[in-house]
């Protein structure tokens, strides 16, 4: 269903924002999303996606087979400052997003407030966020917004990939640039810090922690697993094993997959690197 369409963003807004002075306007017309889209359904084709046929921005977006369908536009007035949500939905590959003769300065990190840093394209994986700050000082006219991905139908041909940041006053026509600029400061992960650095419990030291777990990932050429456990749906639906008296995690999810962890305590989780498993990189995350 995740890799069909049922996905979107869901935002919540901080009222008491601390970097709201930084930019103007910050509403629906703000967020984008990208997504991988396949011609084939899901339940239909393998049963781990390979190569998308389209990228879709805000859920429109063209094939290497057509060059007509409609694309997204995003307007903006000269002048102003805009936060745009970028947002991930994507099923498998990550992108690199870029809107061409603009910067973007990057203020918040998965719901993390983050010092300004200014870059001219992100690299962005699965179910991730960034918020940057735009500024709409260039001659009012069309521009690309390009999203390419990490596999799949790649470059921008005949606006694959691809929408449009249009500023009013411009043509109601696509960009004349067809070449993509070559990005000069891209976003470098490290180079990104809080807007106040957040506290842990306990002091800082080697192994210094109350209870440590390691995650060991794995791949059997049919399911993914963690310390040996994969997901097994269950037999009788969770709402209906708690109404008839279970009420502990171990009773309702499969063996193995849940670890019990003292209250008030320092935890720490290891997740180390491995080729294990098939795909792009994808960031460890939650679904649900």
């Amino acid at each position: 269903q995740y890799c069909d369409g049922l996905r979107g963003p869901l935002v919540v807004y901080d009222p008491h924002d601390p970097q709201a002075h930084l930019y103007d306007v910050d509403n629906d017309d703000t967020v984008i999303t990208l997504a991988d889209w396949y011609h084939v359904a899901a339940k239909l084709g393998p049963q781990f996606p390979r190569g998308a046929n389209s990228t879709l921005i805000n859920g429109l977006g063209r094939a290497a087979t057509d060059s007509t369908s409609d694309l997204t536009v995003t307007t903006v007035e000269h002048g102003k400052r805009y936060r745009f949500r970028l947002v991930s939905i994507s099923c498998d590959p990550n992108h690199t997003f870029s809107i061409d003769g603009h910067n973007m300065t990057i203020i918040e990190v998965d719901g993390v407030n983050s010092k300004p840093l200014t870059v001219d394209s992100i690299q962005i994986f699965a179910a991730q966020r960034y918020s940057f700050v735009l500024n709409a000082n260039q001659p009012v006219d069309n521009y690309w917004i390009r999203a390419n991905p990490s596999g799949g139908t790649l470059g921008f041909e005949g606006g694959i990939n691809s929408a449009i940041l249009r500023y009013k006053g411009a043509p109601d026509a696509e960009p004349t640039n067809t070449t993509a600029p070559t990005s000069v400061i891209p976003l470098v992960e490290t180079n990104l810090h809080p807007l106040k650095p957040m506290q842990v419990p306990g002091r800082s030291g080697v192994g210094n922690v109350d209870y440590a777990k390691t995650l060991n990932f794995n791949f059997n050429g049919t399911n993914f697993f963690i310390n040996n456990a994969t997901f097994t749906p269950p037999t009788v639906p969770v709402l209906l094993q708690i109404l008839s008296g279970a009420h502990n995690a171990q009773d309702l999810l499969p063996a193995g997959s849940v670890y019990t962890l003292p209250p008030h305590s320092a935890i720490e989780i290891t997740m180390p690197a491995t080729n294990h498993g098939p795909g792009s990189p994808h960031r460890f995350h939650l679904h649900g």
